[in-house]
Formats: structure tokens, C-alpha cells, sequence
């Protein structure tokens, strides 16, 4: 059973880390299939912590775990920082496949998602 563990930055601000919280339930619901487990995850002043969602989705069954870097950009958390954490989490399931996928800044649909964005924002 795959699960996916979106990773944000986390923050002092509960709220954020809320709308990071509802965005992998409302992510859940529309990839159940591919993904019947899904959960958030923090590389800090948040929780849970990357290796405590990577845990949780292997306590509830998973099998593999693609993990999201949900990041604008490759700076040192992409590239160095959620690794390492996700690292951690290798040491603790080591017969877990556990892959970090592409961030989120990256897709190629990120054009179009922005173009929309303004449009739909300059109508209102």
C-alpha cells in the first residue's frame, strides 16, 4: 500500500500549518486510489515531524512512501535539509522503499497555475 507524505516548511502560525493539513485531506480524497495513505509533515516548528508522518503512514500499512516537498524552490531544504530528515526515517524503516519525490516549485504546471491565479484574481 503506497502512501505520500506532503512535507512543508512548518511555521509559528498554527493557521499555516492548518491550510498544509487540509491541503493533504483534500489531497486524499482526490488520489485514494493511488494513495491510501496520505499525510502532512513538517521540517520544523511544526508537527508532525518529517520521520513522525513517514512512522504513521508505515503504523497504518504502507508499503513505500513518496515523500512531497511542498517548497516553491530547490534551496537548502529541498536539497539538503527534508533529505536528511527523510533519511532519518530510512535508518528507522529500513525495509521501507522511501523516495523523495520532485518539489512542488518545480512541475511544469506551475506556469499555468500562476497565469490562472492572476487572471482569477484580477477578475474579482
Amino acid at each position: 500500500m503506497k502512501a505520500l507524505v506532503l512535507v512543508a516548511h512548518g511555521s509559528r502560525r498554527q493557521a499555516s500549518n492548518d491550510e498544509v493539513r487540509a491541503l493533504s485531506k483534500a489531497i486524499a480524497i482526490e488520489m485514494a486510489d493511488e494513495y491510501p495513505i496520505i499525510e502532512a509533515g513538517f521540517l520544523e516548528l511544526a508537527e508532525p515531524l518529517i520521520p513522525d508522518a513517514i512512522d504513521c503512514c508505515v503504523k497504518q500499512g504502507a508499503t513505500g512512501v513518496c515523500v512531497m516537498p511542498y517548497f516553491l524552490s530547490a534551496g537548502r531544504h529541498v536539497r539538503e535539509d527534508v533529505p536528511a530528515e527523510v533519511n532519518k526515517a530510512r535508518q528507522m524503516h529500513n525495509n521501507i522503499p522511501i523516495e523523495v519525490l520532485a518539489h512542488i516549485g518545480g512541475a511544469p504546471m506551475m506556469i499555468d497555475l500562476i497565469r490562472d491565479t492572476v487572471m482569477d484574481s484580477r477578475e474579482k
